[in-house]
C-alpha cells in the first residue's frame, strides 16, 4: 500500500476494516430510559472538568436496541449518562457504555472516544413490560423495567426530536505506543436527521448490582424520576473536539 491507501482507509485493520466511513444511519432505534436521583459526590467524581453536573443530581441509564444501522448491522448496547452544562451549553455526558457488537465497539472508541466494552445487555417486551438487562462476565449487573405504552407523547414529538439532538459528549483518551497519553479530549456530538416515529412515558424500576468491571452501581438509586420509551430514525455524524488536555 502507498501513502494515499493508507490515508484513505476506513479503519483497522486494512485486509478487513472493522467498520466503514460514516455517517451512520440508524433505522427504528429504540430507548428505554430510566432517569433517577443519585449521590452528587458520585457525579461529581465522574464526570471531567470543565463539565458542571446538573444540581438536580440526576442520572439516566438507558438501554438503546439497534435493528438496523448502517455499517454496524443489529445490536444492542446499555450505558449510563450525566446532564451536565459545559460553558453555559445543557450536555450529556456519557459515563459507562455496553454492547455486543465488536464494530460499534472498535467504531465508538476510535472516533468519539465513547466509553465502551463489550458485554450483553438486552431490550424487550415481555408481555405487558418493556425489559432492559444487562449482564457483564455472565453476571447480572442492571435491570429496568417499564410499563409498556402507559401515555403517549404523540403530540409532542418535536420536543423528543429535540432532546434527542442535545450535544453529547464523551472523554476520549487514547494512549500512544509508549504508554503516555497520545489523545486526550472532550469530544462532542450531535445526532441529525431525527425522525421520531413514537415516544410514550410510564412507570419505571430500576436494579443495579455492583461489578468491579461493568460499575453502574457506582450510582445509588435515591429515586426513580422517570421511565420513557423513544422509537426514531437518525443519524451518528462525525464529531468534533472541545477540548484538547494535552495542549
Amino acid at each position: 500500500m502507498n501513502r494515499e491507501q493508507i490515508l484513505n482507509l476506513a479503519s483497522m485493520p486494512a485486509a478487513g476494516p472493522s467498520y466503514p466511513k460514516g455517517p451512520y444511519r440508524f433505522i427504528n432505534r429504540e430507548f428505554l430510559i430510566i432517569s433517577y436521583e443519585t449521590d452528587a459526590e458520585a457525579i461529581r467524581n465522574a464526570v471531567p472538568e470543565p463539565l458542571e453536573p446538573n444540581k438536580d443530581n440526576l442520572v439516566s441509564f438507558e438501554w438503546i436496541n439497534m435493528p438496523d444501522s448502517s455499517g454496524f448491522g443489529a445490536y444492542t448496547e446499555s450505558g449510563c449518562v450525566i446532564p451536565c452544562t459545559y460553558k453555559d451549553e445543557p450536555v450529556n455526558f456519557i459515563v459507562h457504555m455496553y454492547l455486543d457488537d465488536e464494530a460499534p465497539i472498535a467504531a465508538g472508541r476510535e472516533i468519539w472516544g465513547f466509553p465502551k466494552k463489550n458485554a450483553d445487555p438486552k431490550l424487550n417486551v415481555i408481555k405487558d413490560t418493556l425489559t432492559g438487562s444487562l449482564h457483564y462476565a455472565d453476571q447480572l449487573v442492571a435491570m429496568g423495567t417499564m410499563g409498556y405504552k402507559h401515555e403517549s407523547h404523540a403530540a409532542e414529538l418535536d420536543k423528543t426530536a429535540t432532546a434527542l439532538a442535545k450535544t453529547q459528549v464523551n472523554l476520549k483518551f487514547i494512549p500512544g505506543v509508549d504508554g503516555k497519553p497520545a489523545i486526550a479530549q472532550l469530544v462532542a456530538y450531535n445526532i441529525t436527521e431525527i425522525t421520531v416515529k413514537g415516544c410514550w412515558t410510564g412507570p419505571a424500576r430500576l436494579h443495579l448490582i455492583p461489578h468491579v468491571n461493568a460499575p453502574v452501581a457506582d450510582f445509588p438509586i435515591k429515586r426513580i424520576m422517570s421511565g420513557t420509551h423513544i422509537i426514531a430514525d437518525l443519524t451518528l455524524p462525525y464529531g468534533r473536539v472541545l477540548l484538547d488536555y494535552l495542549k
